[in-house]
């Protein structure tokens, strides 16, 4: 039996446990300079290749199912890869393996993930993430060649794939883990109308979430619309499950003449893009297992995360997660299970408790994008909020291109475009700046984060611009941040700044964040509060769920 039927005990009594407790901030900055880089350019994880593969291969071993491993199905399964783009704790692996004597594990490249967006028709995917997922192929294969398996990739739609795969071997069943917004699911529906005639099952498995759905206390049709009722509830009346142990070898696979090779960006008609400033995210499960054992265990900053988290610049104020937990490189119920292993050995605090935190926000946002449907991606929200908005071109660039003449947005806009990441505090920032002094289409910032984020994921992104834009299910609307005010709390010697607007790096520090316009440029509209003042909300709310810091964002979190 997998081990994913049993339970852990719930989290409530950590939140009460250390909520109270006090501790003097430690400056972002401080682990701004302590970070090595090579050049200006900050690879994540920081560890050698030769170190990393020793990290996921005894990660591997702490996590597997012991041996010998009981299989009791016969005939061949095919494991469908989606978003789940690993082997430890996976819940859809397990259950295909253990159905079968024979397994295929397939990652179907679909050119709908190539095409443009619904709206404004930015790039779907952009060149970083694009790269990003190619590497998370190349290492996923590798992984799975080590326990007896390979993993067959074919360009095309899943619904053309798989039934003729399928029919070929005479598979019994697809298995694969489940979506919750429209686009997926009508993939799964074509692939289930597809499969229907061969006689062959699809079986979808639940296996994005640490809270597994149908463990929670209310039907998720009847999620509460504020977070903190979500997270009391669950917290006080859920149990999260125990990771999936996987065996060290699942093999047979059936014969099979071409495995296919990992695109280029070129043959999937994608301009590469290299980073040439700021971090560096190696994509793949190996990446992120080592990340994790950086962060937690060989840097030990676990114990300053909720001080540090706010920060900006640098790969280490906070866990760097999300774009690994974005492709399921990881899953949170890893991350959890390695909280509690650090607060056994290590230290238990509120920093260990926040981590947590952050991944109740991003089970929030995927449970509410099956509450809210398509009201997520339109224009008034799940609580269809009547406004006017511009969708003005012109001034929508001045925001994508960092050219609106404040520091710190341009220097946010200019790190998504040049590495597929922006701190939490950063997007809440740039959200705020966008939808409250530009008057601009909240939609055009979200299809834009679509295009550039390495951790995009419809739930968490959508999610979170929702609500930075007051049309979400919070029914706090307003939540205005203030750029000097920001400036002045989380980059206040203008660093931050100084490493993406060079210009400013000559300037006194006092002078980085308003450099006036002889110095730097005219800016596009004035601010809505320009005093430094902020109105309710400006210093809660923001992007959660994806572990950058804290913020939610359409497809991912930490």
């Amino acid at each position: 039996m997998a081990a994913s039927s049993s339970l852990s005990s719930p989290l409530s009594h950590q939140l009460r446990r250390f909520i109270t407790r006090k501790k003097k901030p430690i400056s972002p900055l401080f682990f701004c300079s302590a970070a090595k880089m090579n050049g200006n350019i900050y690879r994540v994880p920081g560890l050698e290749e030769q170190e990393m593969d020793s990290v996921a291969g005894k990660t591997f071993e702490r996590y597997a199912l012991p041996s010998p491993a009981k299989r009791n199905g016969k005939g061949t399964a095919i494991l469908w890869f989606r978003n789940d783009l690993r082997v430890l704790d996976n819940d859809a692996l397990y259950r295909a393996w253990s159905s079968s004597d024979t397994l295929l594990p397939v990652y179907c490249l679909d050119p709908r993930l190539f095409q443009t967006t619904h709206f404004f028709a930015f790039p779907k995917t952009g060149a970083l993430r694009g790269g990003f997922l190619m590497e998370c192929l190349v290492d996923l294969r590798k992984n799975l060649m080590k326990i007896g398996v390979n993993l067959l990739i074919r360009s095309g739609k899943p619904e053309e794939i798989l039934p003729s795969l399928a029919k070929d071997l005479g598979a019994h069943t697809v298995f694969a883990h489940k979506e919750t917004c429209s686009e997926e699911l009508q993939v799964e529906r074509l692939v289930n109308q597809a499969l229907i005639g061969n006689g062959t099952k699809l079986e979808l498995v639940w296996g994005s979430t640490m809270y597994h759905k149908d463990d929670l206390p209310f039907d998720v049709f009847d999620l509460p619309d504020i977070y903190t009722q979500f997270r009391k509830l669950v917290e006080s009346k859920c149990s999260i499950r125990s990771s999936t142990r996987i065996p060290l070898s699942l093999g047979p696979t059936p014969c099979i003449d071409n495995w296919g090779d990992v695109p280029t960006l070129d043959q999937l008609g994608i301009e590469p893009q290299e980073v040439t400033r700021g971090m560096r995210f190696v994509g793949g499960e190996t990446a992120g297992v080592g990340r994790l054992f950086e962060y937690f265990w060989k840097k030990d900053l676990l114990k300053v995360y909720k001080d540090t988290r706010n920060g900006m610049l640098g790969p280490d104020y906070s866990t760097k997660f999300s774009p690994w937990l974005a492709f399921g490189c990881i899953s949170p119920r890893f991350i959890y299970e390695e909280v509690q292993r650090y607060e056994r050995e290590r230290v238990a605090n509120n920093s260990t408790y926040w981590v947590l935190f952050e991944l109740i926000w991003r089970d929030y946002f995927r449970f509410l994008s099956i509450k809210c449907g398509n009201s997520l991606f339109h224009l008034g929200g799940p609580r269809n909020v009547q406004g006017k908005w511009s969708q003005d071109k012109k001034l929508f660039e001045s925001w994508r291109d960092g050219k609106t003449g404040y520091p710190i947005i341009d220097a946010n806009m200019k790190e998504l475009s040049t590495t597929g990441f922006m701190s939490n505090r950063g997007r809440q920032i740039v959200c705020s700046f966008l939808v409250r002094d530009m008057g601009l289409d909240w939609r055009m910032g979200a299809e834009w984060f679509e295009t550039c984020l390495l951790d995009y994921d419809p739930c968490s992104n959508y999610g979170n611009w929702t609500y930075g834009a007051g049309v979400g299910n919070d029914p706090r609307e307003d939540r205005y941040f203030s750029i000097p005010k920001q400036a002045q709390n989380y980059d206040p010697e203008g660093e931050y700044v100084a490493f993406w607007v060079q210009q400013l790096r000559s300037l006194p520090k006092e002078k980085r964040h308003f450099p006036g316009r002889l110095m730097y440029m005219d800016t596009v509209v004035p601010l809505k509060h320009g005093g430094g003042q902020t109105s309710r909300g400006s210093n809660s709310g923001g992007f959660r769920g994806n572990h950058s810091g804290g913020r939610r964002s359409r497809h991912n979190g930490p």
